[in-house]
């Protein structure tokens, strides 16, 4: 029987749960691990409210925690409560599969200033995530700079700008749904350094932008390159690029009072404020024949009382793992970080890609596994771990208890909406007797 633990229960942790299911029939023996009673990682806390069919994924992986051959262990966070270095002596192999749970840094002066986010704390505040529900950003100022010009920035933005009644039927936090309602946000400036071709965005997400209630996207027809370009793009960012242009051509609608700027060629140098952010100081750029941002020596000062860094992620370093700080992920090779040691999804590669690319990364890495060959035997896998965490007081949760919660939710959902997600860590202990 080989005995495997991963570290994390979000897409890249479930898929390689499934792949070690296929290739090990079995003879395997999987535990899942998180430091939450709640399961699905970044599909739960980290997909826009509004993006139902996205997280409609976490059935495939019920699916696998349902499987005899797996366990979910939640309530326990590796690092505190059971070391990775007393985990590798339980387990034959043991998967990081943690993502990145840490926004990166802008790196400028003035990123202290209360009202200063990154998106992952401002993401996990409207989803419901634990660590974040009390973090109550300032929403009482008319502008708000979101700085990055991928998928995120583009979610913040489209949840500041709807209605509550567009959010309703989603499964946005209940705090965060009150807040929205009460918001005197008009003017939403999302900054890039560089311009419409080098921005991230894909289809969905911008096209979004063109069908919401009462905000309209706003591109200046100045920041768009040569139309002859495009022919060049790939095409699906040739169509983001088409899109952008129609927003530019049909100017912004002024029966709506929320704007959404695409403040391409803005690269924010200081954080203006005293006691909390009153602005952001940018300087205007160019992109150079090599696609870098060079600026042209012009400055400009957007009045904000928020700012939301959505410019990446990091993941934590764990002792016992070695760690490239300058990537801000796990040292490894396709996976590999140490014999029995391996790390899938963000914690492999860094954060790229979409909830899919996880899948064939976390199979290539089982393969890896399964060519390394049999292990030796006489691991104790998860009576060791249990036995362990008991003689420490720790009481960890099962996928019973999850399926406790998610009733619990389901039930107290408002109208129309899914769930209303219960975001404090002793009221989801108590659903689990924990």
């Amino acid at each position: 029987m080989r005995h495997i633990a991963i570290i994390g229960s979000g897409p890249s942790g479930f898929y390689a749960a499934e792949a070690a299911l296929k290739a090990f029939g079995d003879e395997v023996a999987i535990d899942i691990l998180d430091r939450l009673p709640t399961p699905y990682g970044l599909i739960r806390a980290g997909v826009a409210p509004d993006h139902q069919s996205i997280k409609a994924v976490s059935r495939r992986y019920e699916a696998v925690a349902r499987d005899p051959r797996v366990a979910f262990i939640g309530n326990v966070e590796v690092g505190r409560d059971i070391g990775l270095a007393e985990l590798r002596t339980l387990y034959d192999d043991v998967v990081l599969a943690v993502g990145a749970p840490e926004d990166r840094r802008l790196g400028i002066p003035g990123e202290e200033l209360p009202g200063v986010f990154g998106s992952g704390a401002f993401v996990g505040w409207y989803n419901g995530h634990p660590d974040c529900a009390g973090l109550a950003p300032p929403l009482d100022a008319a502008g708000v700079a979101v700085i990055g010009n991928g998928n995120v920035a583009i979610d913040c933005a489209r949840v500041l700008a709807k209605t509550v009644a567009e959010l309703a039927e989603s499964d946005i936090a209940g705090h965060a749904l009150k807040a929205l309602e009460r918001s005197a946000v008009r003017d939403i400036h999302i900054l890039g350094r560089r311009g419409p071709y080098q921005a991230s965005f894909t289809l969905k997400e911008v096209g979004e932008l063109g069908e919401l209630e009462r905000a309209t996207p706003v591109v200046r027809p100045a920041d768009l390159p040569d139309p002859a370009g495009d022919a060049a793009l790939e095409t699906g960012h040739r169509r983001v690029v088409e899109v952008l242009r129609r927003f530019a051509a049909a100017g912004p609608d002024p029966e709506k009072p929320v704007r959404i700027h695409f403040a391409f060629f803005h690269r924010p140098v200081r954080i203006l404020g005293t006691d909390r952010v009153e602005g952001v100081e940018v300087a205007l750029t160019r992109v150079d024949e090599a696609g870098n941002a060079t600026d042209t020596g012009e400055t400009r000062i957007l009045p904000c009382g928020l700012v939301i860094a959505a410019i990446g992620y990091r993941t934590l370093p764990l002792e016992g793992a070695a760690f490239d700080a300058r990537a801000g992920r796990f040292a490894n090779a396709d996976g590999r970080i140490d014999a029995g040691l391996w790390c899938v999804g963000w914690a492999k590669r860094g954060p790229s890609g979409t909830i899919g690319t996880n899948r064939p990364d976390g199979f290539a890495v089982i393969d890896r596994i399964r060519a390394e060959g049999a292990p030796a035997a006489g691991r104790p896998g998860r009576a060791g771990l249990l036995a362990a965490l008991a003689g420490r007081g720790v009481r960890p949760t099962s996928f019973a208890d999850w399926e406790a919660i998610d009733r619990a939710e389901v039930a107290a959902a408002r109208p129309g909406a899914p769930r209303e997600k219960i975001v404090e860590m002793a009221a989801l202990r108590a659903l689990c007797g924990a």
